[in-house]
Order: C-alpha cells, then sequence, then structure tokens
C-alpha cells in the first residue's frame, strides 16, 4: 500500500455520516479530499485529489445489493487511478450475522486479487477501544451499549472475531494488543505471518491514535491493496509520517440564510443532543405523531416552518425511544417504519430548502442518506470540523447548501446548538 502522496486514496463508505466522518479525518491529515455522494459520474472533474471517498447507503440493506454497489465504486475508483483502498464502516461494527461487513469485503478483496486484510474500527475520540478483539463503546462492552437496542443492526455479541466469522466463509484471525503494542514493524510482520497462515481477516486492536497511525503504516509497509474499518484507520494514510496536521479542509463559500436540524437517528446520543437541544431551539416534533399518512406530517411540518423558520435554527425530531420505534415497527414492519420516517424528513428538508434553507444538520446515517439523495445531491467539499468524526461539508456550485451529517453516536450534549457556532454565520 503505497504512502499518502503516492496516487489516489479510494474510500468505499457504507453509508453518508461514515463518509463523512473518514473524509474528515482525511482532510485533516492533509490530504486533498472530497466526498462523492453514490456512483461517481466518470466525466466529473474534482481537480487535483489525494482522496476520493465514495457515500453509499449499504450498511443495512440486502447483501447481495451492498456487494454489488460496492464493487461498483471500487470499479469506479479504480477508473480514476486508485491502486489502495479503504472500505469504511461503523466504528460500532453495525452489522447482521448475515452481513454486510463480511461479504462485502470478501468481494472487494476478490475483485483486488488480494487474499488478506485486516479490520479495525477503533475510533479513540469517540470511546471506540479494540481490545482482546472485544470493541468498547466508552467503558463496556459494544454488547452493553445503546447500540444493543439499535433498531436495524442491534449489536448483542461484542467479540468481533465471532461476528465476522458468522459473515465469511474466510478464517478470521486477529492482532493482539501486545503485538500492537510493539509498533509498525511489529504489526507489518504479524500481518504477514497471520497472512502466509491462510488468515483471510484479521481483527486489529487499537486503543489510542497511535496505535492506529501504526497500524496505517503497517498496512503500507505490508502492501494491502485493502484494509477496512472506521475512520480511524485511515489516520495512518493521512499522515503517513506522524501525527495529522490541521489546515487541509475547505473553507467553505460564505452559506447564510435559515438553518435547520433534522434528527431521525434513535440513539441515546442523538436523544441526549434533542432533549438539550428542545429548550433552546424552536422544535417540530414528527415522532409524537402518528406515520400512517407521511404526506400528512410533511404538510404539518412544514406550515409550522412557515410561521417558525427565521434567523435561528429550528429542530424536527423524528427520533424516538426504543419502545415506540418497536411499536411503529409491529405496526408497519421494520422496513416500511424506516422508510416512512424517512419519507417523512426528506419531503420536509425539500420543502425547507424551497423555503430558502440552506444550514442543515442531519443526524443519523439513514436519515442522511435519505435527505441527502433527496435533496439530489451529488458531491460535497470538507470543511471544519464541528465535533470528532463530524465536519461541516457544502456543495459545489453557485448557490452551495451547508450540510453537516452526524452519525447518530457522534457529537457532544450541545451539538445541534453549538455546531452553527462552528460554521459561523456561514462558514
Amino acid at each position: 500500500m503505497p504512502g499518502a502522496r503516492d496516487g489516489l486514496l479510494g474510500v468505499i463508505a457504507d453509508d453518508f455520516t461514515g463518509a463523512s466522518d473518514i473524509a474528515n479525518t482525511l482532510a485533516r491529515g492533509a490530504l486533498r479530499t472530497v466526498l462523492a455522494v453514490g456512483q461517481p459520474d466518470p466525466e466529473r472533474d474534482f481537480g487535483a485529489l489525494d482522496a476520493l471517498v465514495v457515500a453509499l447507503k449499504t450498511r443495512s440493506i440486502a447483501a447481495a445489493d451492498a456487494v454489488a454497489q460496492s464493487v461498483a465504486a471500487l470499479g469506479a475508483l479504480r477508473a480514476r487511478g486508485a491502486r489502495r483502498f479503504i472500505f469504511k464502516y461503523c466504528s460500532t461494527f453495525d452489522s447482521t450475522p448475515s452481513g454486510n461487513i463480511g461479504p462485502v469485503t470478501d468481494a472487494l478483496l476478490e475483485r483486488l486479487g488480494a487474499a488478506f486484510t485486516i479490520h479495525c474500527p477503533a475510533m479513540p475520540a469517540n470511546g471506540r477501544r479494540l481490545f482482546g478483539g472485544y470493541l468498547f463503546v466508552g467503558d463496556v462492552l459494544l454488547s452493553e451499549s445503546g447500540m444493543r437496542d439499535h433498531p436495524l443492526n442491534p449489536m448483542h455479541d461484542a467479540n468481533l472475531v465471532r461476528v465476522l466469522g458468522a459473515q465469511t466463509p474466510g478464517r478470521v484471525g486477529r492482532i493482539d494488543f501486545a503485538v500492537v503494542r510493539r509498533g509498525r514493524a511489529a504489526i507489518a510482520q504479524a500481518i504477514r505471518a497471520a497472512a502466509s497462515d491462510g488468515v483471510r481477516h484479521a481483527i486489529v486492536d487499537a486503543v489510542d491514535d497511535d496505535d492506529l497511525r501504526a497500524l496505517g503504516g503497517a498496512a503500507i509497509d505490508a502492501e494491502l491493496p485493502l484494509i477496512a474499518g472506521g475512520s480511524g484507520i485511515a489516520l495512518g494514510s493521512a499522515s503517513r509520517d506522524g501525527p495529522p496536521q490541521k489546515g487541509a479542509a475547505d473553507s467553505l463559500p460564505d452559506i447564510g440564510g435559515p438553518a435547520a436540524v433534522l434528527a431521525g437517528s434513535c440513539s441515546r446520543a442523538t436523544r441526549a443532543q434533542i432533549a438539550y437541544a428542545r429548550t433552546r431551539l424552536p422544535t417540530f416534533d414528527v415522532s409524537q405523531r402518528s406515520l400512517d399518512e407521511p404526506p400528512e406530517r410533511i404538510a404539518e411540518a412544514l406550515a409550522w416552518a412557515d410561521a417558525t423558520l427565521g434567523e435561528q435554527p429550528i429542530l424536527i425530531v423524528a427520533s424516538d425511544t426504543p419502545e415506540r420505534v418497536e411499536q411503529n415497527q409491529r405496526r408497519y414492519g421494520a422496513e416500511e417504519a424506516s422508510a416512512r420516517v424517512e419519507r417523512i424528513l426528506v419531503g420536509i428538508a425539500r420543502g425547507l430548502r424551497a423555503r430558502g434553507a440552506r444550514r442543515f444538520i442531519v443526524a443519523g446515517g439513514e436519515t442522511s442518506g435519505a435527505v441527502v439523495d433527496g435533496l439530489a445531491i451529488d458531491a460535497l467539499r470538507i470543511g471544519p470540523q464541528i465535533d470528532p468524526g463530524v465536519p461541516w461539508t457544502a456543495t459545489f456550485g453557485e448557490r452551495p447548501i451547508a450540510l453537516a451529517l452526524k452519525s447518530g453516536n457522534f457529537g457532544a450534549e450541545d451539538f445541534f446548538v453549538r455546531a452553527f457556532d462552528c460554521l459561523g454565520h456561514a462558514a
């Protein structure tokens, strides 16, 4: 795997907030980075680039569809000259016993003619650490965190060797913390040994950013064409020699106008952020209304916005408690319940855009993907970081829109209020 400046780095992300997260890591590490929404147009000229991140919405769809879209993204990136790749998935390893992390990784390895890769979803800045092959969220195991109640991908096992082993016919091994702490050369040696021993996927421990930089450097030394994990795994590619350097992110164009927060994630972090913002921002609560008639919910929200939209950001809430999510899933089915919420938020986003809103925060990976698609956005430039893993981004063109695509689990309690100060009146 070449160094950071030795050619285009191609990243395939399985959701939009994850794509924004890793693009932020790369930009802060001084790589010229653009986020393409969906399969990039082969004719689109992004200018001089070090990294191109392709944002897909494949985390929770059928594994065969996720494989097809990911392989297509790989082909598009190779056509642009990329020869080294990252498959970016969530730092909480969101998946089911049938995928999609294992099937997608296997398909990418096959297309690249490679037999081995490493996996590390650790993101220490947000409390995701991997030790002994077990993933921790803060001070608890993944299986004891709020992820055990995730409406689409509940995580009931923190042992990633077991979780990944259920998703792939390939042998899953581990590179433990003692090796990682011996540094880059020791990790590279362990990578070569595992590959020689017939391991196809190796889960690698990491508890801080120095571990991740050593891991990224070792992947370069071992000439792995593909690595997989959370955004932290990009630290070694973003800065081959030492810590990432600040100042690489684009300075965004001046973007004013009304602002809105669209909260669709049901994670504990997002619900806490909503509770904090309710007393500070005008709020419309979709979650307290029936999902029977999405067009009516959209009309109600936009009628409220007509009387509310102005200088102060507004908050639209579709997030709910695990109990109410379960009730809706029993009534409509899990996929249909999620689809109805997404249709409502997309309709609201379109209506707000038509009313002049140009600054949006969107909370939740599925919600972000739906809203970005609904607003027909095809690419984003990376701006200043709000909190670890969440930058401001902006569309290209004469009248750009500013967006912050926030993973449900990311961000401090005051994120929705403070984020607009990071952007400034307009960035």
